[in-house]
């Protein structure tokens, strides 16, 4: 979302920010400009999904008629269909940014989405023809998909045809060796044509290393020496592999087509009249008032108009039972009624509910590659014309140095050539990381990207914020104290005094004091000359008294031992303590707790149990820190402003991998100085902007499991790397001496593909280990036990 002032442009599927720097809404400094008009907005949307933003130039002169716009950079989305993997989605980008009118092209593989950003009209068009050169097709991304799911039959035409020329060849060679060795001949080139056709389309687009033109070459190569039964069957085997990679890479990208299912397509309008009309979901804007049935999901974020209403959250939040919610109360996308027809205010904007924000973090999550990941893409870069190199070396140097046979090392050349594809090297590492941000967003984390992923396995220590992260960041008054019954006779009118001075502020501890007030049915009436004490508290005059709440240690008034005493216990309890006074004598107490959340010891432990060690870093008074660190178990640090939390986390890093969890602005610098800054999911903005990762479900429980998750995920990267250059290694040697032909080394090849995707595919079966064993959760938990 453009955040420039009167800016209204969503971008869809890419975050729109205005920048100066960028090239979309970049703008120089204007002398004066005339004043905008809603359709000369600085950003405007078309009716197709695009957005162009203006960029204005400085002309030097105060005429309003002098100032010129240079041309605006288009940022547009398309569905893309047809995409089986990641590295279809690569050469996706290299067609497309070969377009000189392209700025920026991003192709999203688990969102099925292709961005662009031009500066020109005419690039459109040509974007739609290089993906369809490129072997697949576009859609609009605000549109309906109006094609039906092809049948078994149409998605897999060619592989059953060829399936069936081969069968019918096998049966005439049994009559006719020579009519039969013609019809496998003429099923190889019937199979060969379409991969042949899309590996042309592809070198032509700027991908001539594909495995599409690997394929190709084994297979002509293998018809001129005779070998066309195994050219058959080399393509066959090429097309079942696949169709096997295709459905595994569907599979990975279930969990967020299941997540874009969750916001229905129509909602029911009330009008202002109170007539009803149903709408499409994608045409509600703020302020519609919208009625949900029992058992429908909401389509948009939104208030609670109704008196109340069970609100089921598992979806987003992992609640196992529905949640109740009172008038005024926020409402989720995609969250389902449970009990009664209710009504609700839309409050989102078009692509900005809750739904939208954590598919927009999935996809920029997928465009944050782990380091291993992008060594991989480089390494594939020249791997593939190194091992072409290699096979022309293999079948050219024994016939001319030591008179070997053509036809033999011209077949072992072939050969070499489809075991030496990269596709399962390649595919190894983001099928993981996709997969493991996947089952991590159904574990309530948004992990911002593979290198955040890859990151979080590494960390060794975990500092928690203490207020909002450890603790619920809801204090309650928990003690009302009278010290001076000589002028406040009763904690009534002690509270009294209190929530004069407190009213109308927005800190929860003066909330906690003025709510208690209202709850025992006192009538607050707001002080007179309240001000803020910088650093000490707040005071004002009420019934002519000058009342002040102030920090013990900051009061004007000595306190008396008993007194002293008394702040001392409840320091020691975790609370935090401040004293009343009335025309500087001392009147009362009043100490606050902020509950821990229930599952912060938990979370301590299970830390411990993966060898992590977890320290608090908070502001707050020592003895209020240590009692809260002793109720978890956990190591503090008390009375730190930000900037030593920063020195704290520096200090931390010379000698340990450090995560900072958080959910303040305070927060932000410290996390922004650890390895990774993970951001408590109803924390600030400025803390999830900063982080690399955040707790949806804001449960400090689910740590440990990201953790975990992380450390599975980059062992089965592993593993994959492992079996993707081992059984190469392998067939290299084996295909060297003439054990292996074209048709075991396409099965190796397809297999190696199909089996390093669907190991990745184990992360999707990952658990929590309250809910059950799981052999990788297990793993990861004994491993660092």
């Amino acid at each position: 979302m453009c955040t420039k002032k009167r800016c209204g442009s969503t971008t869809q599927g890419l975050d729109h920010k205005h920048n100066p720097s960028s090239s979309c809404c970049a703008t120089k400094k204007i002398m004066s400009i005339k004043p905008l008009t809603a359709q000369e907005d600085c950003c405007s949307v078309d009716s197709g999904g695009s957005s162009a933003c203006c960029v204005e130039e400085e002309t030097g002169e105060s005429d309003p008629k002098t100032v010129k716009a240079t041309p605006f950079v288009f940022s547009k989305s398309w569905i893309v269909s047809g995409m089986d993997c990641p590295s279809c989605a690569k050469k996706i980008e290299k067609a497309v940014s070969a377009i000189p009118e392209v700025e920026e092209v991003r192709v999203l593989f688990a969102t099925e989405k292709l961005i662009v950003s031009t500066n020109s009209d005419k690039a459109l068009s040509q974007v739609t023809e290089k993906v369809k050169e490129s072997g697949f097709t576009l859609r609009a991304s605000n549109s309906k998909s109006t094609e039906e799911e092809p049948s078994f039959i149409k998605k897999n035409i060619n592989f059953l045809l060829l399936l069936t020329l081969l069968v019918i060849s096998l049966v005439i060679k049994q009559t006719n060796a020579g009519l039969g060795e013609l019809a496998f001949t003429v099923s190889a080139i019937f199979g060969l044509f379409p991969i042949s056709y899309k590996a042309y389309r592809l070198a032509r687009n700027g991908s001539p290393f594909s495995i599409e033109t690997l394929m190709s070459v084994a297979a002509i190569g293998a018809i001129y020496l005779g070998e066309t039964v195994e050219a058959a069957m080399v393509i066959l085997l090429f097309m079942l592999g696949e169709q096997l990679e295709a459905y595994a890479s569907s599979r990975a990208r279930s969990g967020v087509q299941a997540l874009m299912a969750l916001v229905p397509e129509q909602a029911t309008l009330i009008q202002s009249d109170g007539t009803r009309s149903v709408v499409d979901a994608s045409e509600l804007v703020e302020g519609d008032i919208i009625e949900v049935a029992p058992g429908s999901r909401l389509p948009a974020d939104g208030l609670l108009t109704s008196d109340y209403a069970d609100i089921d959250e598992s979806a987003l939040t992992g609640e196992s039972v529905p949640v109740s919610k009172s008038m005024g109360a926020k409402l989720m996308a995609g969250t389902v009624v449970s009990d009664r027809v209710i009504t609700f205010r839309v409050t989102s904007k078009q692509g900005e509910n809750a739904i939208d924000r954590i598919l927009h973090l999935i996809e920029e999550a997928e465009s944050r590659k782990a380091p291993l990941e992008r060594f991989l893409d480089k390494f594939s870069r020249w791997y593939t014309p190194v091992m072409m190199l290699f096979a022309l070396l293999v079948i050219v140097t024994p016939p001319l140095l030591f008179s070997g046979q053509w036809d033999t090392w011209i077949y072992r050349g072939l050969t070499l050539l489809l075991i030496a594809c990269p596709c399962a090297l390649v595919i190894s590492t983001p099928a993981a990381i996709t997969s493991g941000l996947a089952a991590a967003a159904k574990h309530g984390a948004l992990i911002k990207g593979g290198a955040a992923l890859e990151q979080l396995g590494r960390v060794t220590v975990v500092a928690f914020d203490k207020t909002g992260t450890l603790t619920k960041g809801k204090p309650e008054l928990t003690d009302i104290i009278v010290s001076d019954e000589t002028l406040v006779d009763s904690e009534s009118t002690l509270l009294e005094l209190a929530a004069s001075v407190e009213v109308g502020s927005s800190h929860p501890l003066a909330k906690a004091v003025v709510i208690r007030a209202e709850q025992q049915g006192i009538v607050v009436t707001e002080a007179e000359q309240r001000q803020a004490l910088v650093g000490r508290g707040v005071s004002g005059v009420y019934k002519q008294q000058l009342i002040s709440i102030l920090a013990p240690k900051h009061s004007d008034v000595e306190l008396e031992w008993s007194q002293s005493q008394q702040v001392k216990e409840l320091e020691s309890q975790g609370k935090t303590v401040v004293v009343v006074t009335a025309d500087q004598r001392l009147v009362g107490i009043l100490a606050w707790r902020d509950e821990l959340r229930e599952d912060a010891a938990i979370a301590v432990e299970q830390l411990k149990q993966l060898g992590v060690r977890s320290v608090m870093l908070t502001g707050d008074n020592e003895r209020a820190a240590k009692a809260i660190a002793k109720e978890i178990g956990i190591e503090y640090r008390a009375e730190l402003l930000p900037i030593d939390k920063v020195k704290a986390i520096e200090s931390e890093s010379q000698t340990n991998e450090v995560a900072m969890v958080g959910d303040g602005i305070n927060d932000a610098p410290a996390m922004k100085s650890a390895l990774i800054g993970i951001a408590m999911g109803g924390g600030s903005d400025v803390a999830l902007e900063t982080a690399d990762a955040a707790l949806t479900h804001n449960r400090v429980a689910e740590l440990p499991t990201m953790i975990a998750l992380s450390r599975s995920t980059l062992g089965i990267i592993r593993q994959n790397i492992t079996i993707a250059l081992g059984l190469k290694a392998v067939f290299l040697v084996t295909t060297l001496f003439g054990f292996t032909g074209l048709w075991v080394a396409v099965l190796a090849d397809s297999g190696a593909t199909a089996l390093v995707t669907l190991n990745a595919l184990r992360l999707l079966r990952f658990k929590k280990q309250q809910q059950g064993e799981d052999p990788i959760q297990s793993e990861a938990l004994s491993s660092h036990s």
